[in-house]
């Protein structure tokens, strides 16, 4: 039986080595872009479980090109990565770049719906819908500026109450920037006590970045940790749903009064392709509650960091905050044209949240002389602008100077795409902006940031870095100035 067993081996290793030889044969004679081997099923995902999956895609790049092909699993996927690329992709060439390339992690409950994974008239439709009602119920206007001064002073007064001791900001922080989300949508907030709204927030914490976890359909069937994350979702959606249903039974279609309202008033009945249906206006809210909490409150998180190991940056922004606003008026969002060295560090640390958004490709093209075959999934890394050594003299350093011109005013970057760029460029852009800013001013107005004692030092290395870097767990210490 032995010498058949060896047979057989032999024989199998050959026919992988004959597929794969066909394989790579067949990619090559069609110019698809070039990349490392992949095995089967598991495609290039044992090459992909680095500590940093921006340093596996900086040295993939130096090897085969700026452009070059993986495989995650079965599918097929091209990475575009450096800053000429990139903005070719979603820039100068983004009308063929505006679908949205699969994430099977997200289809159990996007179901090719919302603001994010949706594609085609049903994603022209929610993307014009969603901007104007935004312009409609205060973004770029005063009435979210209210809303988000108003949630400052709460905040502040949570914060007084830690008396200099160390402290976790990490939920609180993302309750104030939730509750400006909660206000557009449903037109309400939660207090920082309440238990349902605390663990929407655990959930929020738990889940993101989705990054943490891949696969496909079969993790429906399958125990593990994505488990955790389906159940993190049901609860999140039961709550979005329940919040829905009562701005439906007291709907006063003459004065919609948020985000919600605005969209029953646009329902349309018996028309399964229309983008005003249910479902989709219950992922859309899905899709804005997770977005515009966690993002802005995480970078927000990782700019106190910085702070902290940076004292001499966060001594400057005082500095700043005392001579344009002083210690007792309330930050405005007018002030920001008066303060660069303030917008350097906020710009600075954006810099730092390495993104990476996924397109999928409508037709065929030719970048570089490669092929790049319909339907194929787009990986334009951000990080690869972000941290350009052609537009930013330190990539891998703090340094607000980046932002700097040699007078000491705010200087813009080409390569600054932390929001993306073209169509699919995050709609929330300018409320998260607007949140960063007056957020790091109030608590920088009244606050001295300082390590707890006996950790004279942070970690500023991200606990995940994937899609996106995510700082770890950290305390410190807000103390009265």
């Amino acid at each position: 039986m032995e010498p058949v067993g060896t047979v057989t081996t032999i024989l199998l290793i050959l026919v992988v080595m004959a597929l794969v030889a066909r394989w790579k044969k067949e990619w090559r004679s069609q110019n698809y872009p070039p990349g490392p081997l992949a095995l089967p099923v598991i495609g290039n995902l044992l090459q992909l479980r680095a500590a940093d999956t921006c340093k596996t895609f900086r040295k993939l790049s130096k090897k085969y090109g700026p452009i070059f092909t993986l495989h995650f699993g079965s599918e097929r996927a091209v990475v575009v990565f450096g800053y000429e690329v990139v903005r070719e992709v979603l820039l100068n060439r983004g009308d063929e770049f505006t679908d949205r390339g699969r994430f099977p992690l997200t289809e159990k409950y996007s179901k090719d719906l919302g603001i994010f994974m949706s594609n085609g008239e049903m994603w022209v439709q929610t993307r014009r819908f969603t901007l104007t009602t935004l312009r409609d119920f205060g973004m770029g206007k005063r009435s979210v500026e209210e809303w988000v001064q108003e949630e400052m002073g709460l905040l502040l007064q949570e914060l007084a109450q830690t008396k200099g001791q160390p402290f976790n900001p990490a939920m609180l922080l993302s309750a104030a920037v939730g509750n400006t989300i909660c206000r557009i949508l449903f037109g309400e907030r939660f207090g920082y006590g309440d238990e349902e709204y605390r663990r929407i927030l655990r959930c929020l914490a738990e889940n993101f970045p989705p990054c943490r976890l891949t696969g496909t359909v079969l993790m429906n069937h399958l125990p593990g940790p994505h488990q955790t994350y389906f159940q993190n979702n049901a609860f999140i959606e039961e709550f979005l749903a329940r919040k829905v249903a009562e701005h439906e039974a007291t709907l006063d279609s003459e004065a919609p009064q948020d985000f919600v309202d605005a969209f029953f008033c646009r329902m349309e009945q018996g028309n399964p392709e229309t983008a005003f249906r249910r479902d989709n206006m219950h992922t859309m809210a899905f899709d804005m509650f997770v977005s515009g909490m966690e993002s802005t409150s995480i970078t927000l998180r990782y700019c106190l960091m910085l702070l902290l190991e940076h004292p001499e940056v966060a001594g400057k922004v005082q500095e700043e905050i005392e001579r344009v606003m002083g210690r007792e008026r309330t930050p405005s969002l007018q002030d920001r044209g008066a303060m660069p060295y303030t917008e350097a560090v906020l710009h600075e640390t954006l810099r730092f949240l390495d993104l990476a958004f996924i397109r999928r490709r409508k037709w065929d093209m030719q970048p570089s002389g490669f092929i790049i075959p319909k339907g194929c999934t787009i990986y334009p890394i951000l990080s690869s602008a972000l941290q350009d050594p052609r537009h930013f003299k330190n990539p891998e350093v703090f340094d607000p100077h980046h932002f700097l011109d040699e007078k000491g005013g705010f200087k813009k970057s080409e390569a600054f795409l932390p929001f993306s760029a073209g169509k699919r460029m995050c709609l929330g852009e300018s409320l998260a902006r607007a949140q960063l800013f007056l957020f790091l001013t109030a608590i920088l107005q009244r606050f001295q940031l300082r390590h707890p004692p006996g950790r004279p030092h942070l970690d500023l290395r991200p606990e995940v870095s994937g899609i996106m870097n995510i700082p770890r767990p950290f305390e410190l210490c807000f103390c009265p100035c």
